[in-house]
């Protein structure tokens, strides 16, 4: 023990041990990035730091918190970076520290997304210039500094940093995304807080919070209201991917540019066939649109009755949405229609101008209706017409209605004739048509869902020899 305590005062190790304590000693002061703190990965890192920096590391009690710190910090950084599909900029804990910063929702960001730097109080700048300071002091922590404090305080476990992390994902290219740019200029600048303007600017290219983070959420219902849950890796469907439907594509890509463009617009109503490419359509707007402030909120028919809370969340937001809402589709005795048809015309309250509702059915009339309903003798309810007519008019309160027929055989092979080449496959055109209709004719008939399957068959059985 002795010789620990004489190791752990020399003047480079106790150096290291009070910058440490100094960064730490700053970080608490956060202000506008202060819920930056409350993230589990960030707490865990700052709660380890904590622990081998204290006086009293070598205690029973400090080495048993400084493990569960510990553990918590890699295990869920670790998991970050299985999920991943993209390497990390410089270490996998900066730039999870850097996507912190920037998915942040905070008074700066929120006002930085409505409005340029110019507008934003100075007061409010000058905080913010302050808690970029103290982050990047966590930001500049090396693994050989802690390595060395660990090694100094007979700590018996490894420290295997985040650099043997990093390697599973090393043959990677960074994502172009619009955060790399951004992250790139914060890791090679020498003062973070010269950098609010770039900052500010991000926000109001990209949103703010969550929204700068993904392009495509899913509503998620829960005891205390729900919430939005963005989707990592959405859906990578292009128009292009779609042949066919030429007309129906067209108005929606026209329908949304003039959305985006802050002029009316409507709300679309897809109905047809199914396998067709009804969601897929409305899916790949936003790859067509990627470089625009199109986020797409997909909710579910069974939590139709959260639409008002959706919407209250993304009314005031800079960005435009579309609410996604796919097969839908009513029994006679469920009532939710009633709250969807209200929002769409009828609420006493405006419709906001940056919400749209693009929705898919396999039915024309959303509602199901019997033929025991259009009798009037057999009808007890004397205004039974009223209700037949509340039953039809929903489809009729979208302003746009688009309908996806199945192809015929000639455009069924047209589809497959693209997917494989788009595939690059090599099939003689007779053995390729002849192969392509006896599938639709076992499986699921002609459509473009159908054609899809079938080549992602024919791949599948190409590359894998018996």
């Amino acid at each position: 023990m002795k010789d620990k305590v004489e190791l752990r005062s020399k003047p480079e190790i106790k150096h290291t041990i009070e910058s440490l304590r100094q960064i730490l000693s700053e970080v608490q002061k956060l202000v506008v990035y202060r819920s930056v703190l409350k993230d589990p990965v960030v707490k865990a890192f700052i709660n380890f730091i904590d622990c081998i920096t204290n006086e009293n590391a070598l205690s029973t009690k400090v080495i048993k918190s400084t493990s569960k710190h510990y553990a918590k910090f890699f295990t869920q950084l670790s998991l970050k970076v299985a999920s991943s599909s993209n390497n990390f900029l410089k270490t996998p804990w900066q730039d999870y520290l850097l996507n912190k910063i920037l998915g942040d929702e905070n008074p700066f960001s929120l006002k930085a997304e409505q409005t340029k730097i110019t507008q934003i109080g100075s007061s409010l700048v000058l905080q913010v210039e302050e808690d970029l300071d103290r982050l990047q002091g966590l930001y500049t922590i090396q693994n050989e500094q802690i390595r060395t404090i660990l090694q100094n305080i007979g700590w018996k476990r490894t420290w295997p940093g985040w650099e043997e992390i990093e390697q599973a994902n090393s043959s990677l290219k960074p994502a172009l995304d619009c955060r790399y740019s951004i992250k790139n200029q914060f890791n090679e600048a020498l003062e973070w807080k010269s950098l609010v303007n770039e900052l500010s600017c991000f926000y109001y290219q990209n949103g703010a919070g969550t929204f700068s983070m993904f392009k495509a959420f899913h509503w998620q219902s829960t005891e205390n209201g729900g919430k939005l849950q963005g989707i990592p890796f959405p859906d990578p469907i292009k128009m292009d991917d779609l042949v066919g439907f030429d007309d129906q594509k067209d108005w929606l890509i026209r329908n949304t540019r003039y959305f985006l463009a802050g002029h009316p617009a409507n709300n679309i109503f897809v109905y047809g066939d199914r396998g067709t490419g009804k969601s897929s359509s409305i899916k790949a707007l936003l790859n067509y649109f990627s470089n625009d402030l199109l986020r797409i909120v997909e909710i579910s028919r069974d939590n139709l009755n959260d639409l008002s809370k959706v919407m209250h969340l993304l009314k005031d937001r800079k960005l435009f949405f579309i609410i996604f809402i796919d097969d839908l589709s009513f029994e006679e005795e469920e009532t939710e229609y009633k709250t969807l048809k209200a929002i769409l015309e009828g609420s006493l309250a405006i419709r906001p101008s940056n919400i749209l509702i693009y929705a898919t059915s396999n039915r024309r009339h959303l509602i199901r209706e019997f033929f025991s309903d259009r009798k009037d003798h057999e009808n007890e309810e004397i205004r039974h017409q009223d209700t037949l007519q509340e039953k039809v008019s929903l489809a009729d309160r979208f302003g746009i209605q688009l309908a996806f027929v199945a192809p015929d055989q000639k455009q069924y092979l047209k589809i497959v004739h693209s997917l494989c080449k788009s595939r690059k496959l090599k099939i003689p055109k007779k053995t390729l048509e002849r192969r392509a209709i006896q599938w639709a004719q076992l499986y699921n008939a002609r459509s473009g869902r159908t054609a899809r399957q079938f080549m992602d068959f024919l791949v599948a059985e190409m590359q894998v020899k018996p």
